[in-house]
């Protein structure tokens, strides 16, 4: 299975959401709008280019384009081998990794774009990439501008961007020429992000972190701060707010993720899959790891291009539970308790996921028709009488039509 890795802030396009319109994938924009209390649709489909290049615009489009790519492609069954997503698409990534919840994942976001644009009104910066530069070349122009600019993300083996005030930038941009960079250019963003200009925004960032629940990942995500894979929750809290202030190491965690695809217990294809607008990310996994392959989900019509790049088929439709007492047997006495619908998944408050099973091994006992939870406010009963032995589905996570979200061991 492939790599799924997502753009971050600067991928953004005016009307980047419309393809998607009439997807079914379309309800996490209306789900996000209602726990972000935002008119994310308006971003995504009518906002202009100055609209979205502000920061608490354009994270939060950005972000949510990625998540309705990434339910369009969960929809078809297909799951990476592990995650990594560039600046803001690490949340994403991170969401695709089964660590965030669906509405944490969106407040947490909202709260980071908010942050962050504070701590640019506040300190006016700029990020310009440079090509045809590696990373020593950045900093050393860097130093030689003598000022607040710093090398901010090494994207590729010779592109990189650094960021600092506009004067300061500007200047290590110009020494960069002199020392062979063959173009500079500014990105579509209203901050030095990635450096210690955006030290005022971590406080408000911690907070927000520190009232999210981090799970267990279900497959490893590499990091933007250190390009390790990372999978255990607790790990996750200090990486995003280290994040904020330090180098996105890109062509480390591109390569990182290849070398997971190629050995271990990650061993498959070199497929790298960037789910979300423009295509940025796949341009710069090329120029990182040549042999690997590359394949942008950006619209509707590339869902087909992906299932044919795996499967050698053409995709089908994804079968609709009939009601919302399904389920499928697993074993003689084990079932799986389905989704009736697309939505957010809440355990009722008696339930605790954790509890299950106890300290001897059982579960709790379930009756015929008993409350298990509900999908965006859709009921979900058990169809069976027995033991629930674990929920398969995070509260606050977004589930598929189907998916399963109970784990039962029948009398």
């Amino acid at each position: 299975m492939p790599a799924f890795v997502f753009p971050g802030q600067g991928s953004q396009q005016p009307g980047m959401g419309r393809a998607w319109r009439e997807h079914p994938s379309w309800d996490v924009v209306e789900d996000a709008s209602t726990v972000a209390g935002r008119d994310i649709g308006h971003l995504l489909l009518d906002a202009g280019a100055q609209e979205l290049t502000e920061t608490r615009n354009a994270q939060l489009a950005t972000f949510v384009m990625g998540l309705v790519v990434l339910d369009a492609v969960e929809r078809l069954g297909i799951e990476p081998t592990a995650c990594a997503g560039h600046s803001l698409g690490e949340y994403t990534a991170l969401v695709a990794a089964g660590a965030v919840g669906f509405e944490d994942a969106v407040k947490l976001v909202s709260e980071r774009g908010e942050a962050m644009q504070e701590a640019a009104d506040d300190n006016p910066g700029v990020m310009l990439a440079l090509s045809g530069a590696d990373d020593e070349t950045a900093r050393i122009a860097c130093r030689r501008a003598d000022g607040d600019v710093w090398l901010a993300n090494s994207n590729a083996p010779t592109e990189c961007v650094v960021a600092g005030r506009p004067e300061e930038a500007e200047r290590a941009a110009s020494i960069a020429r002199e020392l062979g960079v063959t173009r500079v250019r500014p990105l579509a963003v209203s901050g030095a992000f990635h450096t210690p200009l955006m030290a005022a925004a971590q406080p408000r960032l911690r907070k927000a972190l520190e009232v999210t629940t981090f799970y267990p990942l279900a497959v490893p995500v590499v990091a933007n701060v250190d390009a390790l894979p990372h999978d255990q929750p607790e790990e996750w809290a200090s990486l995003l707010s280290a994040q904020l202030r330090s180098p996105v190491r890109w062509r480390q965690s591109v390569i990182c993720l290849a070398d997971l695809m190629r050995t271990g217990e990650w061993d498959g294809d070199q497929l790298f899959c960037e789910l979300g607008p423009g295509g940025p990310i796949s341009a710069l996994v090329r120029a990182t790891v040549p042999q690997a392959a590359t394949l942008t989900i950006a619209e509707p019509d590339d869902l087909d291009k992906l299932v044919t790049r795996l499967t050698g088929e053409s995709p089908e439709q994804p079968v609709a539970a009939a009601d919302g007492h399904q389920g499928e047997r697993l074993y003689v006495s084990e079932r799986l308790v389905i989704s009736p619908c697309a939505g957010i998944f809440e355990p009722p408050p008696e339930v605790t996921p954790h509890a299950l099973p106890d300290a001897a091994g059982a579960g709790s006992p379930v009756g015929i028709g008993e409350l298990l939870g509900s999908v965006s406010g859709t009921e979900v009963r058990s169809p069976f009488a027995g033991e629930l032995m674990g929920l398969l589905a995070h509260p606050g996570e977004r589930v598929q039509t189907g998916q399963p979200i109970a784990w039962l061991r029948s009398y």
